[in-house]
């Protein structure tokens, strides 16, 4: 593994398969905390979990998809939210996650794949860092939608660059002319790495399932 830890997220985000990704996740998991939020000044899970937290109240039922260590967890606990959900397609990770307490329930899946929740499960979904380059594509945003709730509420980031490149655009265009979702919020472009590069700006999007 390389050293520097805008290193390791380049080498991450250049997995060219998810089993690749899952492997170098879980080769990570334990120096992930460290890296991103004393070496990056990682801000990711704090600004999204803001955003649900202005949206969706408290007592809901939370998908934290593509959990990680489970720093959004932790994020949204601050808000005093307690019924949260992760799931993560890195064991590793999701071993990491388990330590925070803050989840009632941990799953291996994969974004991109099909979820094995009954449709309308979630009033509400995290997604941070993860509709990314090497992560999960468009496509996973359909599987998004279905386990949601309607009038429940999904909340994302993503890079400006790979929202045009991967698609992303395409996707959610189609997604709200279908009707499936409508636009609620959205920030403006936040560097959510500030001791990292510019691979870290992203915008925080909320979409209102319908």
């Amino acid at each position: 593994m390389t050293e520097r830890p805008i290193d390791r997220v380049h080498w991450v985000y250049s997995s060219a398969t998810n089993d690749e990704i899952a492997e170098r996740y879980d080769a990570w998991a334990k120096d992930y905390d460290t890296d991103l939020e004393a070496g990056l000044g990682y801000i990711g899970p704090t600004i999204v979990s803001a955003y649900v937290a202005k949206h969706v109240a408290n007592d809901s039922r939370v998908l934290d998809a593509g959990v990680g260590t489970g720093l959004v967890g932790v994020a949204l606990a601050r808000h005093g939210f307690d019924d949260l959900t992760g799931i993560d397609l890195s064991r590793g990770m999701l071993e990491k996650a388990a330590e925070t307490g803050v989840y009632g329930e941990l799953r291996q899946m994969t974004l991109g794949e099909t979820l094995y929740f009954a449709s309308d499960t979630f009033d509400a979904i995290a997604c941070v860092g993860t509709l990314t380059e090497g992560h999960a594509p468009p496509s996973s945003l359909d599987e998004l939608i279905r386990v949601t709730r309607p009038g429940g509420y999904i909340v994302f980031s993503i890079r400006p660059d790979v929202y045009v490149s991967l698609g992303f655009d395409e996707k959610i265009e189609a997604l709200t002319a279908a009707h499936k979702w409508a636009l609620t919020d959205s920030s403006n472009e936040v560097l959510v790495m500030p001791l990292g590069d510019s691979i870290a700006t992203v915008r925080v999007w909320v979409y209102r399932v319908l």
